[in-house]
């Protein structure tokens, strides 16, 4: 299952907590959680380079399956981190004290990310 596509943002849970955790200012909270984010991305194999596009913000990360890459997190930290694929549809990454794990069904993407005993569920479709 290729993950390659655009996704955007339809709703998420626990938005402001998580946010807080990861040392988001509280304007900058307030400001992105009514922005619909349009996340793009492209697979190539094991290789997968993701966009993220909220409002005026521009998050982009390259990875290959398995192999240590830097990337960058939501705060704009860039940390070092490895991304795991589990099946055909499922990525884990694991990034300075944050998990996230993505999962693709069908048209739906969801993502948790948890920092500490914090999680932050996003849900997208493929548009």
């Amino acid at each position: 299952m290729s993950f390659t596509g655009k996704y955007e943002l339809q709703s998420q849970e626990n938005f402001e907590p998580f946010m807080k955790a990861i040392g988001l200012p509280d304007d900058l909270i307030q400001k992105g959680k009514d922005l619909k984010s349009v996340s793009e991305i492209v697979q190539d194999g094991k290789k997968f380079k993701i966009t993220v596009t909220t409002g005026s913000k521009v998050v982009k990360n390259e990875f290959t399956i398995g192999e240590e890459c830097e990337m960058e997190m939501l705060n704009g930290e860039k940390v070092k981190g490895l991304v795991q694929m589990e099946g055909d549809n499922k990525l884990i990454a694991q990034l300075k004290g944050l998990k996230s794990v993505t999962e693709l069904n069908g048209d739906i993407l969801t993502s948790v990310m948890t920092v500490g005993d914090i999680s932050c569920k996003r849900i997208s479709k493929r548009i």
